[in-house]
C-alpha cells in the first residue's frame, strides 16, 4: 500500500523503516527485548517524525505573515489521547494499520498503551480541546497556554462501592508529543513587596520586590488540523525552580535543604486543581494560575520583540481569550508587564489591555465563579493587588457616573466585595478588562444578562453575546464511532467531517428501510463491543439487547444523577410487585467523577453501585433491568460510551447548566436525548425536532418562580406515592445491607432541602421514562429518530463556534499553510 503524503509516496515499508529506527534510536530496544509500550512509542514518533515539517512549517508561514493570533488561555486542557487522533488527521490510520500487520502488531493494542493526559476535569478542558482542534482544522493561527500537570485528574476506582481517589501518573513513562523549550523559560514573581521610585523622566514608578520566584518552561505539544497540513501549537508551563541544587547547604550536611527549593518551586504545577477548602490549598491554587498566565502573557511579549511589534499594537497581533474565571488574573497581569516593565502609561496600557481579552463565562452557580480573600492576594500577588485597586477604583468612577447615586449597584459591581471577609469578585475584573462577554448556549447567556452579570450588561450591552459551544467531529464521530462514519461516508460522502452541517444530507435516508438497518447494525455492533468493555472493567454482565440509558458527566447535585437512581429504584420495586408488568429490558449506565471532597456526590455514587448490587444480583430482574457504574471516566472511555449510547441523560436543573458537551456528542452519534430545557439542550431540541426528544420537567422561569413561591420538598415526598416508597427503600437500608444511616445525608438533603428540585420533577421524569419503552419497540420509528438526531446536529460542531468567534470576537483570518516537500523519511 502506497499514500501521497506531501508530494511524495509513503508505503507501509517507509513506515516499518522509521518505525525500527526510532525503537532501536529513541528507545534503545530490538524487537526481541521491546514491550508493547515500546512499540507504542516507537510508533508515536514515527507518526511525529511525519507531523514535524507541517509544524514548523506553519509557525514560519504564521511569522512570515505576521498573523494575528488567537492565544486561548484555559486552566484544563482535556486532551485525549494523542496517536489515533493525528493518524486521522493525517489519513494514514489505514496505512499505519497494515504497516503495523505486516510486523504481527495490532494497532488497537498500541494505541491501548498510550496514557490519557488527565488535564481536565470535564466539560472545560474538553472544550478547550476542541477548540484548538477546531482551530488548527480551519487554519486559524492560535496558541493554547496551560499548565503541565506532573499529575493530572485523579484515576477514580471504585472500592465497596465507593470513589477511591488514585494517583494520574501520566507523565511516568514519558510523552513522545512534547517538545521542551528550556529557552525560553521565563521568571515568576511571588511574595514579596513593593516599593516606589522615582523615574528619570520624574515619574513615579513601582518595582516589585518577590519573597520568592520560579521559572516557567515551556512544553510544546503539535495540534494538527485535519487533512490541511497546519499544526498550529498547545504551549504548558512547568514550574521549576531558578536553582535546582544548593551546593553550600549540601556541603554544609543539609541534604534535604539542598533541593528544598526545587521540591517547593515543582509543587506549584505538581497536580490539578489542589483542595482549595485549606489556605495552603487556595494559596497553590491562586500561584497555579498567576503562574500560567504570567508565563504566558511573556511569551507573548517576546513574540512581540522577535517579530518587531510595538507594544502598543500588542491587542493587534494577540486575541487572547479567558477560558472561564481562572486565567482572569491576566488583565491585572498585562498592565503590570506594560506599565511596570514597558514603562507604558496607565491611560495607553488599560487601552490596550480591554482591547486584547475577551471572557467566557462557564457557570451560572454563584460558588463557581471564582473569588480570592484579599489578604491572600495581597501577600502573594502584592503588586497585582494594587493595580487591582486602581483599576476598580476608576472603574466605580464609570459606574456612579452611569447609575447616578444607586449606591447598591456601585457596591454589587465592585471588584471587591465587602460583605464579610474582603474578596477579590474575579468574574468582575474579567468583565471590566475584557472587550467581549459571551455565554455558551442562547439560555445560558440571557440568564447571564438577567441575573448573574445583569449590572454589567446594563453597562455595557454591546460587550455581550453567545457563543454556543460545540465539540469536534473529527474526535466525537469519525475517531470513536468508525462503524456509524462510515456508514454516513458511504450513504452522503465524507466532507462531513469538515464540514458538519452536511450531515443534513442523512434526512433523505431516514425513512429508507435498508440504509436504517444498516444504522441499527452499526449501533447494535458498538453496543457489543462496549458491553463486552464493561464486563472486563466492572465484572456485571449486560444484554447488548438491551436499552443503553447513559448518564456520563461529573457527578454533581445540578446534575442530578440522584434523580435518575430512584427511577431506577421506582423501575425496580415496580417490576417486583407487578410480575404482569413488561418493559424492554433496559441497562443505566453511570459514569462521572466527584470531586475529593464533595461528600453528596461521592454519596450518590456509592447509591448507585449498591442499588447495582441488588438489582444486578435479583433473579426477578436481573433480565430485564441491570444498573453499572463505569470507573474513571475520561476521553478514552467516552469514545466508547457515545458511539454505544441510545439514551442520552441530560436532566440537569433547568438554569443550572450553562451548556453541556457531551449532550451533543451523545445527539451526534445517533443517541435520542431525555431532557430538561436547559443549556445547550434547548438548541439540540429546537434542531433535531421536537418529536425527536423527549421533553420534560420545569423551564427555567418556573424553577424561578418555584424558589421564589417558597418550596417544600416533603410536600413532594408526603404526596407522590411512587417517589415516596423509593425514597423509603434507601431511607430503611434495602440498599445498605440494613444501615439506615449510609444515605441519611442524602435523602434529608432531597426530603428538607433538595436546592435543585429533584422530587418537583420526578413524576414528570418518570412518565417521560416510561415513554421511552414504548416508542423503542417500534425499531424503524426509533432509528429514523436516531438518524435525525445526527442529520440534525451539525450546528453543534466546535467548527462552527470558532467561525463565530473569529467573525465577531477575536477578527482573526484563516492562513493557508503549504507545507514544503520534505519527505521526514529520507532525513536519515
Amino acid at each position: 500500500m502506497t499514500m501521497k503524503q506531501n508530494h511524495y509516496p509513503l508505503t507501509t515499508d517507509d513506515i516499518k523503516r522509521n518505525f525500527f529506527r526510532n525503537l532501536a534510536n529513541v528507545q534503545g530496544k530490538f524487537p526481541a527485548l521491546a514491550s508493547t509500550f515500546d512499540y507504542y512509542m516507537a510508533l508515536s514518533y514515527t507518526v511525529r517524525d511525519m507531523l514535524m515539517a507541517r509544524w514548523v512549517g506553519t509557525a514560519t508561514e504564521y511569522v512570515e505573515k505576521k498573523s494575528r493570533t488567537v492565544a486561548y488561555l484555559s486552566a484544563e486542557f482535556l486532551m485525549g489521547p494523542h496517536l489515533a487522533s493525528n493518524l486521522l488527521n493525517l489519513g494514514m490510520t489505514e496505512l499505519v494499520t497494515q504497516a503495523m500487520a505486516e510486523l504481527g502488531l495490532k494497532l488497537d493494542d498500541l494505541l491501548g498503551e498510550e496514557p490519557e493526559p488527565g488535564l481536565g476535569n470535564g466539560g472545560l478542558g474538553r472544550l478547550a480541546a476542541c477548540f484548538l482542534d477546531s482551530m488548527a482544522t480551519m487554519n486559524i493561527p492560535s496558541v493554547g497556554y496551560g499548565i503541565r500537570y506532573e499529575f493530572g485528574i485523579f484515576e477514580q476506582v471504585i472500592f465497596d462501592g465507593w470513589q477511591v481517589e488514585k494517583t494520574d501518573k501520566w507523565l511516568f513513562r514519558g510523552n513522545p508529543w512534547e517538545i521542551v523549550r528550556p529557552e525560553w523559560a521565563v521568571e515568576i514573581k511571588l511574595g514579596g513587596h513593593t516599593e516606589r521610585y522615582v523615574a528619570e523622566n520624574g515619574e513615579t514608578r513601582v518595582n516589585w520586590i518577590p519573597g520568592w520566584s520560579v521559572k516557567g518552561v515551556p512544553y510544546d505539544t503539535p495540534i494538527l488540523g485535519y487533512r490541511n497540513n497546519a499544526a498550529n501549537t498547545l504551549r504548558l508551563w512547568q514550574a521549576v525552580a531558578p536553582e535546582s541544587f544548593n551546593f553550600e547547604r549540601f556541603n554544609q550536611g543539609d541534604y534535604y535543604g539542598a533541593v528544598e527549593e526545587k521540591v517547593a518551586s515543582e509543587n506549584l504545577t505538581k497536580i490539578l486543581y489542589p483542595n482549595d477548602g485549606p489556605l495552603q490549598g487556595k494559596q497553590l491554587r491562586l500561584e497555579q494560575q498567576y503562574f500560567f498566565v504570567s508565563c504566558s502573557l511573556q511569551d507573548m511579549l517576546r513574540i512581540m520583540k522577535t517579530q518587531r511589534i510595538r507594544l502598543e499594537h500588542f491587542h493587534e497581533k494577540f486575541a487572547v481569550q479567558l477560558n472561564d474565571t481562572h486565567p482572569a488574573i491576566a488583565i491585572a497581569e498585562l498592565m503590570r508587564l506594560l506599565v511596570d516593565e514597558h514603562d507604558m502609561s496607565w491611560d495607553t496600557a488599560w487601552n490596550v489591555t480591554r482591547r486584547t481579552f475577551a471572557y467566557t463565562n462557564h457557570t451560572l452557580l454563584p460558588e463557581a465563579l471564582e473569588c480570592w480573600p484579599v489578604e491572600l492576594m495581597e501577600s502573594l500577588l502584592p503588586r497585582l493587588m494594587e493595580i487591582i485597586y486602581e483599576i476598580n477604583s476608576r472603574f466605580l468612577e464609570q459606574v456612579r457616573a452611569q447609575c447616578l447615586g444607586d449606591t447598591a449597584k456601585v457596591i454589587r459591581m465592585s471588584m471587591i466585595d465587602e460583605n464579610g471577609a474582603r474578596m477579590v469578585r474575579m468574574a468582575h475584573l474579567a468583565c471590566a478588562g475584557s472587550h467581549a462577554i459571551n455565554g455558551v448556549a442562547a439560555l445560558h447567556t440571557e440568564l447571564l444578562k438577567r441575573d448573574v452579570l445583569k449590572d454589567f450588561y446594563s453597562l455595557w450591552p454591546e460587550k455581550f453575546s453567545n457563543k454556543t459551544n460545540g465539540v469536534t467531529p473529527r474526535r466525537w464521530m469519525a475517531l470513536c464511532n468508525p462503524r456509524l462514519s462510515k456508514v454516513i461516508s458511504e450513504a452522503i460522502g465524507d466532507t462531513w467531517v469538515r464540514n458538519l452541517g452536511k450531515l443534513q444530507d442523512l434526512q433523505r435516508f431516514s425513512d429508507d428501510a435498508v440504509f436504517l438497518n444498516r444504522w441499527d447494525d452499526a449501533k447494535r455492533l458498538n453496543k457489543h463491543d462496549f458491553a463486552l468493555n464493561l464486563y472486563k472493567r466492572t465484572g456485571v454482565s449486560v444484554d447488548p439487547e438491551s436499552i443503553f440509558d447513559v448518564q456520563a458527566k461529573r457527578i454533581h447535585e445540578y446534575k442530578r444523577q440522584h434523580l435518575n437512581i430512584l427511577y431506577v429504584i421506582a423501575l425496580y420495586r415496580k417490576l417486583k410487585t407487578d410480575p404482569h408488568f413488561d418493559i424492554h429490558p433496559r441497562t443505566f449506565i453511570f459514569a462521572g467523577k466527584a470531586a475529593p471532597g464533595y461528600h453528596l456526590a461521592k454519596l450518590i455514587i456509592k447509591l448507585i453501585n449498591e442499588v447495582g448490587r441488588v438489582v444486578n444480583r435479583d433473579p426477578a430482574t436481573k433480565d430485564r433491568l441491570k444498573v453499572v457504574f463505569l470507573p474513571n471516566f475520561n476521553v478514552t472511555n467516552g469514545q466508547q460510551i457515545y458511539a454505544a449510547t441510545e439514551v442520552s441523560e441530560q436532566i440537569s436543573t433547568a438554569g443550572k447548566e450553562a451548556s453541556g458537551t457531551g449532550n451533543m456528542k451523545f445527539a451526534m452519534n445517533g443517541a435520542l436525548t431525555i431532557g430538561t430545557l436547559d443549556g445547550a439542550n434547548i438548541e439540540i431540541r429546537e434542531e433535531v425536532g421536537e418529536e425527536n426528544f423527549f421533553l420534560f420537567g420545569m423551564t427555567a422561569e418556573e424553577v424561578r418562580l418555584t424558589y421564589e413561591r417558597g418550596y417544600a420538598p416533603n410536600d413532594a415526598y408526603q404526596q407522590d406515592a411512587i417517589l415516596k416508597d423509593a425514597i423509603d427503600l434507601i431511607r430503611n437500608g434495602f440498599f445498605s445491607h440494613g444501615d439506615t444511616g449510609l444515605f441519611r445525608d442524602l435523602t434529608d438533603n432531597l426530603i428538607y432541602s433538595d436546592p435543585y428540585l429533584v422530587l418537583a420533577d420526578f413524576n414528570a421524569y418518570r412518565e417521560c421514562q416510561d415513554s421511552i419503552d414504548s416508542v423503542y419497540r417500534d425499531r424503524m420509528r426509533w432509528n429514523k429518530m436516531s438518524v435525525l438526531n445526527t442529520a440534525r446536529s451539525g450546528k453543534f460542531s466546535s467548527d462552527r463556534t470558532i467561525a463565530e468567534y473569529c467573525r465577531e470576537i477575536w477578527k482573526v483570518e484563516s492562513v493557508p499553510i503549504d507545507v514544503p516537500e520534505v519527505d521526514p523519511f529520507r532525513l536519515v
